[in-house]
């Protein structure tokens, strides 16, 4: 697409939807589905959900030992359904009234800015209530900077993790990222080598009753690799890349992630790897805090204080993509 002003960014006031596009990029947000809808990059699709705030990790041998699922359960619950409350969408530093029909018939089809930040607010399903604010802010160089807050609340119980979910629409072929060394948690990671490591694939570990696996820890970046699409027509698509870089300009900060062919709800539900189902897509969650997987024994020794996270402390994660 020929754009006569390259150092702005395109703007599309739909009445469901805002369209932000650039060169050779172009990101849909919906107030319906309430959240990123659509991200292309280099003309390939990197969304087959939106994106939305993920507080799971599958349970693990010693977490069921120590009875830590009967005690965080409504996290899990908060994980699959999330209600967005609220919508807020802000021009070049200035916030604009949320521009649904027929608000949006005051623009024209030339409207542009040179950033463009959409701030989603979700309301958890749990008891009580509390909210996750993400915002989504776009740059002219097709930069999108991702920040995801959780508000701690009293009478929350721990989580099991706090960050963002992205299911990408098929299977990566791997991923290269700088961190730690192989598989690393908090309270698992004195062994880890600090360096750049390139996996093949996205690996599970084929414990008898599938679980919790594949975390990096302490990350400042992570690259997902992938040939394949949903368009049968493109079969002999180039390899394409997406980089995940954690902090800002202004905070500069490291994650955990983890790029798994399936969400932390379909490892929960398979009592042996026969009963996952077909992998299909990639899903790879970026972490701001991670609980802990213990080991002390797996009958009833619980994981370490200062490896776990109280529901009642703020969390955040920030990273850019």
């Amino acid at each position: 697409m020929d754009y006569a002003d390259r150092e702005k960014l395109r703007i599309v006031y739909g009445d469901v939807t805002i369209g932000v596009h650039g060169e050779d990029f172009h990101l849909i947000f919906s107030y319906q589905t309430g959240g990123l809808e659509s991200m292309v990059k280099h003309g390939k699709e990197w969304l087959y959900r939106i994106p939305k705030p993920t507080f799971w990790r599958a349970t693990t041998d010693n977490d069921r030992g120590n009875g830590f699922p009967f005690r965080a359960g409504m996290w899990l619950t908060a994980d699959m359904f999330q209600k967005c409350v609220d919508i807020q969408v802000r021009v070049d530093g200035t916030k604009i009234e949320r521009p649904i029909a027929p608000e949006n018939n005051r623009y024209s089809d030339k409207e542009t800015a040179e950033r463009i930040e959409v701030i989603f607010t979700y309301e958890t399903l749990t008891t009580p209530v509390t909210q996750v604010k993400v915002s989504y802010l776009v740059l002219t160089d097709g930069s999108v900077r991702v920040r995801a807050h959780y508000y701690g609340k009293e009478g929350l119980p721990e989580l099991p993790a706090f960050g963002m979910r992205f299911v990408m629409p098929s299977m990566a072929d791997g991923f290269v990222y700088e961190g730690l060394s192989g598989e690393t948690y908090p309270d698992r990671k004195a062994g880890g080598i600090q360096g750049i490591y390139e996996v093949d694939g996205l690996p599970v570990t084929p414990y008898l009753v599938p679980q919790e696996c594949g975390m990096h820890m302490d990350t400042e970046w992570v690259t997902v690799k992938r040939s394949t699409v949903m368009d049968n027509r493109n079969r002999h698509m180039e390899q394409s890349e997406l980089t995940f870089h954690a902090g800002s300009e202004i905070s500069h900060s490291k994650f955990a992630f983890s790029c798994l062919p399936y969400t932390s709800e379909e490892l929960e539900n398979a009592t042996h790897q026969e009963e996952l189902p077909p992998a299909r897509r990639t899903v790879l969650c970026i972490y701001g805090a991670v609980r802990g997987v213990g080991g002390i024994d797996s009958w009833g020794s619980d994981v370490e204080e200062q490896y776990r996270i109280p529901g009642n402390k703020d969390i955040e994660v920030e990273f850019t993509m």
